[in-house]
């Protein structure tokens, strides 16, 4: 796909620009409620369609298609993201006012290294396609460990990154604010907050294993694999305060997940063995991966909420029967 520079330009003004203008309508410490987590969940949605469009009518439709897909799948890979920052949140006891600070210089690094990751993957895929296969694998043997429940459980007491950083920099018990180093003693220590912001990186680094294997299936244009990712992680930090209190109810989403995962692997293994072995081989188009991710996605979500887990529904009947006003028991003088 030959995509002009005007369009990388575009594409880098409108993060810059959204970038800035979150950044200015959240300074300082800041509670984010639902009702302005879901507005900004709608701006990111709206600006990425808006782009979706841009590109289908420059770059043409199944560009569009391209990146409408790779953005809804990484969007919904990035759920898994959420368990992750929240169990960080608890374990560090992150102040509420302070979380979205560490989600927006945990977005920036993100951009940063996702971008790295797929430039090699991309440049990888290029001259060895037969690393797909190995891609597939991965995205199989990801989508087998969600369907068993054996998703690998992340403790940030284990994070290498944060225990590096202790022994490269002291960091401090206490919390002052949103920075993240003050001086004691005549010496420069980290807070808290660092800590937390090199966790949530070095979380993201290890989605990132099953994230770009995912987008590098649907497209291998840089431009493409990219945008889609870099909207995708813009919007998460929204998604995050959005649905903090209701990750719980979508437990059939990890099973979604790993339906995605896996179909995305055996388009990967048609879309290798179309390149590698013979152009008679047929991929599945990129429309075709869209609608299979959206159903899936609307139909976890949906069941979800039909479904509850049975330890919801259980706790439910206990406190039905606490509510209810004890009957006096009749004994054989009544």
């Amino acid at each position: 796909m030959n995509v002009p520079v005007w369009a990388w330009a575009a594409f880098a003004a409108v993060v810059v620009i959204m970038l800035a203008i979150d950044l200015l309508a959240h300074r300082g410490a800041h509670i984010i409620g639902f009702k302005e987590a879901a507005w900004w969940s709608a701006v990111w949605v709206g600006v990425s369609l808006i782009f979706a469009v841009v590109v289908t009518f420059t770059l043409g439709g199944n560009a569009g298609v391209e990146f409408t897909t790779a953005w809804l799948l990484e969007k919904s890979l990035s759920v898994d993201n959420l368990f992750v920052f929240a169990l960080i949140f608890g374990y560090f006891k992150v102040p509420r006012e302070y979380q979205h600070r560490v989600l927006f210089f945990g977005v920036v690094g993100a951009l940063i290294f996702r971008g790295i990751f797929l430039a090699a993957g991309v440049a990888i895929v290029s001259k060895f396609t037969v690393v797909l296969f190995v891609f597939a694998a991965i995205l199989l043997y990801s989508a087998w460990k969600l369907m068993k429940d054996e998703e690998d459980s992340y403790d940030p007491s284990t994070s290498l990154a944060v225990r590096l950083l202790r022994k490269v920099i002291p960091v401090r018990d206490e919390y002052d604010g949103t920075k993240f180093f003050v001086m004691e003693a005549g010496k420069r220590v980290a807070t808290p907050l660092l800590a937390v912001v090199v966790a949530i990186e070095a979380a993201d680094l290890v989605f990132a294993v099953d994230s770009v294997p995912a987008v590098l299936a649907v497209s291998d244009d840089p431009f493409i694999v990219y945008s889609s990712n870099a909207f995708a992680i813009l919007g998460l930090r929204a998604l995050y305060f959005l649905l903090s209190g209701l990750l719980d109810k979508f437990h059939y989403l990890s099973k979604g997940l790993a339906i995605i995962l896996g179909f995305i692997g055996v388009k990967l293994i048609l879309q290798a063995s179309h390149k590698v072995i013979s152009t008679s081989i047929p991929e599945i188009p990129s429309l075709v991966s869209l609608a299979v991710i959206i159903t899936v996605l609307a139909g976890s979500i949906i069941l979800s909420l039909k479904r509850p887990p049975k330890e919801a529904v259980e706790h439910e009947d206990e406190d039905e029967q606490r509510s209810r006003p004890e009957q006096p028991s009749l004994g054989k003088d009544d």
